[in-house]
Parts: structure tokens; sequence; C-alpha cells
């Protein structure tokens, strides 16, 4: 099989946070629906998501706050746990599932059966922070993958870029005081969650290392690709990282309902490209993708069909 692996489950549609919801089980049916009909799915190695180990989620969640989520997950109906987030009776298991794909993910690429990954998975996770759902998203799997590399196989440096159009709030906070995690994110500004303005920067040791490039509404590939390579490129050729992860939302295409830019599919096509560089250079090629927002479906599933396309031309 190719050397691009493919994270899914049908365990991730249990997730159901009610009729209506931006961020729904057809998501995952209109990207798998499309790599399908396009063929990309046939050149994938289709990699088997696992349970996240509570070992692991407590490196990046308090304990308290996993106790939480495991004494409200309901066994019918809905629990609420923001104005934006509730759970369902399905939704615990995707999301220790959703964590658990990208730590398989993660041995996957380390273990040299693949070079990248795209984790089609839901719920989502770039706001959640250590104590606290919010924004769609119940725990971190980035942040948790990041934190996974690092212990157990030594990594010492890891690029997260996050290109989703709301600033990943949640990654942020996991990393700002460490300097072995770069965290670059783009996002239309001002926006939800309200963070990520151009002088959040990190603190204390992690100073320099989380680089925030706040987004005028409307602009699109063009804009992109520029501070892609301003800003991004040469921040990570002087970090020198050994493992990428991209928290990839696609909610900045043109045709999204909750954002106003401009990308387009070839705009996450050469973004996918950019950063696929910056994995070859330093990386041994190695980048975990994992899904976060979008929510019109055809352009997200498009968009998902480039990137992974991308991916697997790097």
């Amino acid at each position: 099989m190719g050397k691009t692996g493919l994270v899914y489950h049908p365990a991730f549609l249990e997730h159901d946070m009610g009729p209506g919801h931006p961020e729904s089980p057809n998501r995952l049916r209109a990207i798998m629906q499309r790599l399908e009909e396009s063929g990309t799915v046939a050149q994938l190695t289709r990699i088997e998501p696992r349970r996240a180990e509570d070992e692991w989620v407590t490196q990046v969640h308090s304990p308290s706050y996993v106790a939480s989520l495991n004494r409200h997950a309901p066994t019918e109906g809905r629990v609420s746990l923001d104005p934006d987030t509730s759970m369902s009776p399905g939704s615990l298991h995707a999301a220790y599932l959703a964590a658990g794909g990208a730590l398989a993910a993660v041995d996957a690429i380390m273990a040299h059966q693949v070079e990248h990954v795209f984790c089609a998975v839901r719920p989502p996770g770039h706001h959640a922070e250590a104590g606290r759902a919010m924004g769609f998203c119940l725990l971190n799997n980035v942040s948790i993958a990041a934190r996974y590399v690092q212990k157990k196989y030594g990594v010492t440096r890891v690029l997260i870029v996050d290109w989703d159009v709301h600033h990943g709030n949640g990654t942020q906070h996991s990393f700002e005081e460490d300097p072995s995690v770069l965290f670059f994110s783009t996002h239309q500004y001002p926006h939800y969650p309200g963070t990520g303005r151009g002088t959040e920067r990190g603190k204390g040791a992690g100073q320099g290392f989380t680089i925030n490039v706040p987004m005028e509404a409307g602009e699109g590939d063009a804009e992109y690709h520029a501070i892609f390579l301003k800003a991004l490129v040469p921040a990570a050729d002087a970090f020198k990282p050994e493992f990428v992860i991209i928290s990839a939302g696609f909610d900045a295409h043109k045709d999204d309902p909750l954002a106003s830019m401009g990308l387009t599919e070839a705009g996450y096509a050469d973004l996918t490209d950019i950063v696929a560089g910056i994995a070859k250079r330093h990386a041994k090629g190695r980048i975990l993708s994992s899904l976060e927002g979008g929510y019109n479906l055809t352009a997200l599933a498009h968009s998902v069909d480039a990137h992974i396309q991308a991916l697997l031309r790097a």
C-alpha cells in the first residue's frame, strides 16, 4: 500500500450533538464518500484506531477533567458541556477513539509503515483545554499525539501547524511554556474563540515558540501562501522539527458557513506542499494530520481529498 495512511472508524459517527449542529456525523460521511469516488482511498494504508489510554490523555488533560467526562457521559439523551458542545451516548467512546487514532497514527509512522497519516476523526480537538471541553472539542487529539511521540519515542522537537480558521487555544495552552513544541497558527481574527493575537508568543521558556498569524476576513490562497513562506518556513527551518503535526481544519474555505476566509481546494494542497517540504527537510517526511473543522460538506470533502493527494505526492 501507499506511504500515506488513513485513520477512520464508524464509531466516530456515533458522536451526535443534535439536529442542525454543524459538527455532524455527515462531515465524515462526505469525506469518506469523496475519497471512495475519487479513488484516493484505494491508495491509502488503513490504520485501525484504538482507544487512547488515560496515561496519555492525562499528559494534556487534568485527571479531574477526564474523570468528569467519564462521569457525565450519558447513556441516553445529551449532556451539555458548553454552549456549543455536548455529549451523546456514543461521544465519549468516539473521543477516546479519535485521540487513540492519532496515537495509532504515530505508531505507524514511527514504525516506518507509512510516512504520513490523515486522521478522519471526530470529535475534533484543538479547542479542548486541560480542564474543559469547548468549541465542539472534548479531547485535544493533536496535543495528546505530540506528547506521545515525545515521551514514547524520544522525539525532542515537534512542530504543530494549525490552519483551522479558528485559533487552536487548547493546543496553544498545552505548550505555551514548552520550547520543545513549536505551535504555528493562522486564523480569522477577530473570530471564535477570541484568542490568537500576534502578541501571544508563548511564556517563560516557551517564549517565541508560539507563532500566531491573525488574518482578515476574505484572505485566500495567495495570502496564505505568502504567510506560510514568510512566517512558518523560516521558523520551522530554524527549529528543525523531528515530527510534524497538522491541525487540519478546512473551515477557512471560501464556501464555509462558519467563517469568512477565501481558501480553495488548491490552496489547501499548496499549504500541504509547503508543510511537506518542511517535514522532508527535517523530520524524515513524518506528518500526522488530524481533522479539525470544516462545515460545508462539499468543500470539506474536496479539500480533504486535495490535502491527501498532496501528501501522496510528497
